[in-house]
């Protein structure tokens, strides 16, 4: 999926900066550019994938998740660079006298509103379905290409419409797809830096976590519940209640279960330490 947006991407960046050269629209031309950034991107995404597929080893016992992940923040804390290099292209031109933009430079921004809608929908899905915070990550750059696209082609079309009132028009498009890339990265960086200092995911998870526990027999409670992710999945850390007088082999074997229940019944859970409390 990551490297079909980058050829997707390539294609549409070449595209779009080509086309807005030749018609004189800042706006094109911008969110070409920003299309060229998606490359870097979506590149950054598949070797995120790559490296958390690998399996544990003896200097990462937790896998290597974590590395798709810091992706996902090395793609928001690009688009914000993007975003302000975009901002500043647009408008270095805005003082100069030119030629109003040629009509044709519409259909490059309409094509890639059609493929970017189809690419980050299948992201999206898939992003959310494996739980990678790259790939949703990537979903959401391609979003931004959507609405980056749509602020040109509105911005071209108001110049286009009456270009002796709205000829600035295309270079504030232009700038107005910076602002949205830098936002949009913000927001992306801000998601993926939550999950790198373990924030702890809410109720919704948590939740079937103590179920699944308490659905054990001879557990009596659940007494705390954490849970990290690390790349697809989540750890666990989870302190179950049982009867005290409970022999530790017993106590084991129920600490064993609830290991093994949890990772049988909750796909997204990686393993589980549990540790044993006496209720009173």
């Amino acid at each position: 999926m990551a490297l079909t947006g980058m050829a997707v991407s390539g294609g549409l960046a070449v595209l779009k900066i080509t086309v807005g050269l030749m018609a004189g629209s800042t706006s094109v031309v911008a969110d070409g550019l920003e299309s060229a950034g998606d490359v870097l991107a979506s590149g950054t995404v598949w070797f995120g994938l790559w490296v958390a597929a690998k399996p544990a080893d003896e200097n990462h016992p937790y896998g290597h998740g974590r590395v798709e992940t810091l992706s996902g923040l090395v793609v928001g804390l690009g688009l914000i660079l993007a975003g302000i290099g975009i901002c500043y292209h647009s408008l270095s031109r805005a003082g100069q006298a030119h030629t109003p933009p040629a009509s044709y430079a519409v259909w490059a921004l309409l094509v890639s509103i059609l493929a970017k809608s189809l690419l980050s929908s299948f992201k999206f899905y898939y992003g959310k379905k494996l739980r990678s915070a790259a790939l949703v990550a990537d979903a959401w750059n391609d979003a931004v290409d959507i609405v980056s696209a749509t602020a040109a082609l509105s911005a071209l079309a108001l110049t286009l419409y009456d270009p002796s009132r709205f000829l600035l028009a295309d270079h504030y498009g232009g700038f107005a797809v910076g602002l949205i890339v830098i936002f949009m990265g913000l927001h992306v960086a801000r998601d993926t830096a939550m999950q790198l200092i373990d924030t702890m995911p809410g109720e919704e998870m948590l939740g079937p976590i103590r179920n699944v526990a308490l659905g054990v027999a001879g557990v009596r409670g659940v007494e705390k519940c954490y849970a990290r992710k690390t790349g697809f999945q989540y750890h666990v850390d989870l302190h179950v209640e049982v009867d005290p007088e409970l022999t530790v082999r017993a106590s084991h074997e129920i600490a064993t279960e609830v290991r093994a229940r949890l990772r049988k019944e909750l796909n997204w859970v990686a393993d589980v330490l549990v540790h044993i409390e006496p209720t009173f």
